[in-house]
């Protein structure tokens, strides 16, 4: 079972506002990831203060999953979706 490994450019945007927190990544090029693919952006921590969003280009590493990983990351992903589902709320008040 061999892996696939390849370097590719990419976008990172970051985010700290009030309404939005997150990061972001775009892959350049047409590079579609599968399940159980792992990307590894190269670089310092980006801090970004709050109230701003940051842009900038770093390089990332793209290793593509095994047919094993490929399979299990299909599976635990249905498992991941409706473990949301059981998430629930009191009828008691605060």
């Amino acid at each position: 079972m061999t892996r696939r490994r390849f370097q590719s450019g990419c976008l990172v945007e970051v985010v700290n506002r009030f309404e939005s927190l997150g990061a972001h990544v775009q892959l350049d090029g047409d590079v579609a990831l599968e399940p159980g693919d792992r990307v590894i952006v190269h670089g310092p921590p980006i801090v970004v203060p709050y109230g701003e969003s940051h842009s900038e280009r770093r390089t990332a590493t793209v290793t593509r999953a095994g047919p094993l990983r490929a399979f299990w990351a299909r599976h635990v992903a249905q498992w991941d979706l409706t473990s949301l589902y059981e998430v629930g709320f009191d009828g008691e008040p605060a």
